[in-house]
């Protein structure tokens, strides 16, 4: 959920708007956007957005607020791509101003001069953003590794990057996520090895998941069912997606033709492979349904899944989930822990440390990753002689010139949600109240009231109340507690309706040890 602010001569720009995905904490709930409440505040002074790479974690968050914001947004024609897709999907594509910038130009927005960088990813056109600013250069990395054999795109060389150095650069905010990694990441030319061995030895049909926006993988994959005689059948409406728009933007112009999946279920098991979503265990995506039997792709015993990709951690459970479901079917599974079959696209240490001689940036701010990656890189960067480090949390304002870098204050920051076609606060109170309903359930009373007093029998019906067999002796315990609290009904009706919430609730603390929420109505004849 990466959203940066640079602010200079009282103008800001805003690097990246993306999501994250959501947890049980957030019942009902599949996406979190930030919130964006500090800079809605200064909207005359936001001089654009603009966008490092097309991921969900750096872009996902502008089909939702990037209207409301009103700014113009920039990127390189495949990100520029993925956020029109996702604008249209959103129907408000003529409402945001995306611009396709020139890679090989400067973007001057306000006090803020932008070169774009051309850095190695999982993603086509990953750019780090050298951001030039009267106090000083800012070199904000984006996600990135090092690839002396990409198989797309064609990043910054070294020296270029040593130019930008000798420029003076006064801050590298620089991605930590594989900080504890001692060797580098690698490249993607030798997972085409591993995983050319691993399928040429696989009998029966090939399923391999891997992350959809990996354009370079998805060549790889290519390449390797041409040398294994398997015709490739693509699953998964985003694979669809990023295929699109990479052929459209020049990318993946040598992919096999593919087939659609009746085609690969009539072909011999051994002269197909299948390309699907769901590795990181998603319940609607290809594999779940593959390994649950709910998609026209089928596996049998002797099959081989193979997870050409990094397990994320919070994914182990849901991971493991589909690898149990794959395993009872008999099917072989290949991770990147039997076989060399995934590269990660973020830097290990010496990588870092390339990336810090080359700049030489006065002050480094650790980004990506949890606070102890933050703080290894912030330890990491000191043995390797940058000068200074600050390690920044959510919502820190930090002063980076003139004079030494130092906090200087606090932003608001939180989680917005986005409930079906709502966007709401992440702590607000419908969500407090589902949490609640999740942990607690729910207890509905009806009462009929006359002007003397009850009139019938109130009702009472439950969800989620753990009593099982015991439903009709609960029920009638909670009936009469509920008469009892209307035997003298306080004229404040209100006073009445809080009465029978307490009596009800008492009831089912009792029998259960929970607290529902428990809804009133009075009627009143």
């Amino acid at each position: 959920m990466n959203v940066n602010l640079y602010g200079c001569q009282g103008k800001w720009l805003m690097v990246d708007c993306g999501i994250t995905f959501a947890d049980p904490n957030y019942p009902g709930i599949e996406l979190i956007l930030p919130d964006l409440q500090f800079i809605e505040e200064r909207l005359d002074d936001l001089v654009g957005i603009v966008l490092t790479h097309g991921h969900e974690d750096h872009i996902g968050a502008l089909p939702y607020l990037a209207e409301d914001l009103g700014v113009p947004i920039y990127a390189t024609a495949f990100t520029a791509g993925l956020i029109r897709g996702k604008l249209e999907e959103e129907g408000n594509v003529k409402r945001v101003a995306l611009n396709v910038v020139d890679p090989s130009k400067t973007l001057q927005l306000g006090p803020f001069g932008i070169d774009f960088v051309p850095l190695s990813h999982s993603i086509p056109e990953m750019n780090a953003l050298s951001i030039a600013t009267p106090y000083g250069r800012v070199f904000h990395t984006g996600d990135w590794k090092l690839d002396t054999a990409p198989v797309i795109g064609k990043p910054a060389a070294p020296e270029a990057l040593a130019a930008i150095g000798d420029k003076g650069v006064l801050a590298l905010v620089c991605d930590s996520t594989n900080v504890f990694n001692t060797e580098p990441s690698g490249s993607e030319a030798d997972v085409r090895v591993g995983l050319t061995e691993v399928i040429d030895k696989a009998r029966g049909r090939v399923l391999v998941t891997t992350f959809a926006s990996n354009a370079a993988r998805l060549h790889t994959l290519g390449q390797v069912a041409k040398e294994t005689g398997r015709a490739l059948c693509v699953a998964g409406r985003s694979l669809d997606r990023i295929i699109k728009v990479a052929k459209a933007t020049g990318y993946l112009r040598d992919l096999p033709a593919t087939i659609d999946p009746e085609a690969a279920m009539r072909l011999p098991r051994d002269k197909v492979m299948i390309v699907a979503t769901g590795g990181q265990g998603e319940d609607r995506a290809a594999l779940s349904r593959v390994a649950f039997g709910s998609h026209p792709i089928k596996l049998d015993a002797g099959d081989t899944v193979v997870f050409s990709s990094k397990q994320i951690p919070g994914n182990e459970v849901a991971i493991g989930r589909i690898q149990n479901q794959l395993a009872a079917k008999g099917i072989v599974m290949v991770t990147d822990r039997q076989a060399h079959v995934h590269v990660s696209g973020h830097p290990g240490r010496p990588e870092l440390a390339q990336m810090y001689g080359w700049l030489r940036p006065k002050i480094l701010m650790p980004v990506h990753g949890e606070m102890r990656h933050l703080m290894e890189q912030a330890r990491f960067g000191l043995t390797q002689g940058v000068p200074q480090t600050l390690v920044q949390t959510n919502g820190e304002i930090v002063r980076l010139a003139p004079g030494a870098p130092e906090k200087i204050g606090h932003a608001p920051i939180g989680r917005l949600v986005l409930d079906g076609d709502v966007i709401l606060p992440g702590d607000g109170g419908t969500i407090n109240e589902r949490r609640k309903l999740a942990v607690n359930g729910q207890m509905s009373v009806a009462v009929a009231i006359g002007g003397r007093g009850l009139i019938g029998r109130p009702q009472v019906r439950y969800n989620g109340i753990p009593v099982e067999e015991d439903r009709a002796p609960f029920i009638e315990e909670t009936v009469d507690a509920v008469i009892a609290a209307t035997k003298q009904p306080p004229k404040d009706r209100e006073k009445l309706r809080e009465a029978i919430r307490l009596a009800a609730r008492r009831v089912a603390t009792r029998w259960t040890g929970k607290k529902p929420i428990v809804d009133v109505l009075l009627i009143e004849a």
